[in-house]
């Protein structure tokens, strides 16, 4: 199951970008939905075309058939790329290649909070993480210290060591991290 996209024909925004220019428009962090395994494409496209983007990657250790082991970056989040861009910058985003939509109510693209994706952008660097499972039950707690001070998730067990199930809602994916004890607090 996706959630609601917004999607339209460029077409569709011409009288509302000729009345504002992008730059008196707030740039806001938006997710959009890509076709399959084509993150990376569109991160490296939207990038040449000057469009703030953010591509959050996770490392495996791949081995093939002939004994062969590497290092490989995945997307975080599998279909989804983040980008900040003004309203009226939707449709040059539209038209990238292997850009599906924009996550949105079905009406109207919904803007991410500033706040997450910039402690995602820093902190994805210093801690490990994975890909989990989307979790809407459970016992959440915050991330209090650290990082990722101010992230929510549920709290889980793997291989004996504490992990936060952090969600991002707009797009309803989830990624692990692994955590002390001391520094998680409950949340109300």
């Amino acid at each position: 199951m996706r959630p609601d996209i917004y999607s339209a024909k460029p077409e569709q925004f011409g009288a509302y970008s000729e009345n504002r220019s992008s730059s008196e428009q707030p740039r806001n962090w938006y997710a959009l939905y890509t076709a399959s395994n084509q993150e990376k494409r569109v991160e490296q496209h939207l990038r040449m075309k000057g469009v703030e983007v953010f591509l959050p990657l996770y490392t495996i250790t791949k081995r093939w058939k002939n004994r062969m082991t590497m290092k490989i970056d995945l997307p975080l989040f599998a279909g989804y790329v983040f980008v900040r861009i003004a309203l009226s910058e939707r449709v040059r985003v539209l038209e990238s290649p292997a850009v599906v939509s924009l996550v949105g109510n079905g009406r109207e693209p919904l803007p991410l909070p500033d706040a997450e994706i910039e402690t995602l952008r820093t902190g994805l660097r210093l801690r490990q993480v994975d890909p989990y499972p989307y979790l809407k039950v459970g016992n959440r707690a915050r991330i209090r210290s650290g990082v990722l001070a101010g992230l929510e998730g549920v709290v889980v067990r793997k291989d004996d060591r504490l992990q936060v199930v952090v969600s991002i809602d707009a797009i309803m994916r989830s990624f692990a991290v692994h955590v002390h004890a001391d520094e998680l607090e409950p949340c109300p």
